[in-house]
């Protein structure tokens, strides 16, 4: 042990002996603080845990991906902590090249939820090491880190997302660091300059806490923040497009029946248009999702009502096929057509089985006696009674008609229409103030409920 610690001053000897520019070597005072400096050792190592106090400014917020679910953000971290070995004598501050933080202990601070993260390089690493008289160490840098945030989408484009940006000690447990806030909740900054593409930074604040794992509890520091979605964009986008297009699709109540091709074309143009855009609201969002979002609430409605238009019209003009030259009706005066028929078909199987029966008794008033001559002896009164013939298959077939045309016609006038032209008209405005009423029970709920 006392050898592997002589190898280490051995080295940092050689550090500080080191040229840090051509011609300069490190100054005196630098070279009294690093002597018999082990950096491999935190500060207060006897003497109970080294605090670090955390803050940091937002340069920016790049991306916040709903597909992936996480934002993008460019910060500058910013710690200090106390190490008692670095005490020197005057009132001013000393700033060191950030390429000398590799001599000094530093915390083993990292981005919990972070998916990828790089330090910045150019020119140089952007880190700064600043010390002060009473032994304080300042420590800066400057970092672009992706971090996941779980979003709830269920009020998609109206909705607010909390995302929180957690710092934790990798490998000192609460024994040896402790993490906080500088200055609570104006540790953060920058927020308030931030100017996003679709979000506004709504509120936001800090907390700490300790970070439970199998190894031990570990310091642990979060910076939330609330985002609202700016929904004017989605407004131009979708709303106002989906809306037009049901608007569209009520074109056709004004439209002529007679008109076949025209109103054919509305309501098949729209209902594609309507699909299409439908299509697109989805491509910024994730594909397998069980959110069910407020837009596709919204864009369902839509969807409904112009294929509602689209059914109406297929149902008046049905209404209208069989009576071309009065311009009315009536699916009662249909039915009645039906029943004509259903008549003469009963009359006509009612004949046939006249005609039927009356060649059955002429065949039996001739093979009468023709029947007596043939009795047998054992039946000498020839009064035996003869089985009854099985009910005829057109009789059941007569009762079965019957039945059906009285079934028909309580349908028909149960769908009774007087003038077909009257769905049209009423159409013009059940179709308008349902949507309206829809509307506004839509917009109450997503907005203030």
């Amino acid at each position: 042990m006392f050898s592997a610690t002589n190898r280490y001053r051995m080295l940092e000897n050689s550090l500080l002996s080191a040229e840090v520019k051509e011609g300069e070597i490190l100054p005196p005072t630098i070279q009294k603080l690093m002597k018999g400096y082990n950096k491999y050792l935190r500060p207060f190592f006897d003497n109970g845990p080294v605090t670090v106090g955390m803050s940091l400014d937002v340069a920016s917020i790049d991306t916040i991906s709903e597909i992936n679910m996480d934002y993008t953000a460019t910060i500058f971290l910013r710690q200090r902590w106390t190490d008692e070995r670095l005490v020197f004598e005057g009132n001013k501050s000393l700033s060191l090249d950030g390429r000398l933080v590799e001599l000094l202990w530093v915390p083993d601070t990292f981005i919990v939820d972070s998916k990828k993260s790089f330090l910045h390089d150019i020119t140089v690493e952007n880190r700064l090491i600043r010390i002060f008289p009473n032994g304080t160490v300042l420590y800066a840098l400057r970092i672009t880190t992706t971090v996941a945030c779980n979003m709830d989408l269920t009020k998609y484009p109206m909705d607010k997302q909390t995302c929180t940006l957690q710092l934790e000690s990798w490998g000192y447990n609460t024994n040896d660091v402790m993490f906080y806030w500088t200055r609570g909740n104006e540790s953060v900054s920058g927020l308030d300059t931030l100017r996003l593409a679709q979000y506004t930074v709504e509120d936001h604040y800090t907390s700490a806490s300790e970070a439970i794992y199998e190894t031990g509890h570990y310091p642990k520091l979060i910076f939330h923040f609330e985002l609202k979605r700016s929904i004017l964009y989605f407004i131009l986008e979708t709303y106002v497009p989906s809306s037009l297009l049901v608007v569209l699709s009520w074109v056709s109540f004004w439209i002529s029946q007679s008109s076949v091709p025209a109103r054919v074309c509305i309501g098949v143009t729209t209902v594609l248009t309507m699909t299409t855009l439908m299509m697109g609201a989805r491509t910024s969002l994730p594909n397998a999702n069980c959110f069910i979002k407020a837009i596709d609430v919204y864009l369902g409605i839509c969807f409904s009502f112009i294929f509602g238009a689209l059914i109406e019209y297929a149902v008046a003009h049905f209404c209208t096929l069989n009576h071309p030259n009065a311009n009315i009706v009536m699916y009662g005066h249909q039915m009645g057509g039906f029943d004509e028929e259903m008549n003469g078909m009963v009359t006509t199987i009612a004949a046939e089985n006249n005609r039927a029966k009356r060649r059955k008794e002429k065949a039996a008033a001739v093979s009468a006696p023709m029947a007596e001559l043939e009795l047998v002896p054992s039946s000498p009164t020839g009064s035996e009674p003869k089985p009854e013939a099985p009910e005829e298959p057109s009789n059941r077939c007569l009762t079965v008609l019957v039945l059906l045309r009285k079934f028909l016609r309580k349908a028909a006038n149960c769908c009774h229409v007087e003038n077909p032209h009257l769905i049209d008209n009423y159409s013009r405005m059940t179709f308008p103030l349902s949507f309206v009423f829809i509307n506004l029970l839509y917009w109450t709920y997503y907005l203030y409920l």
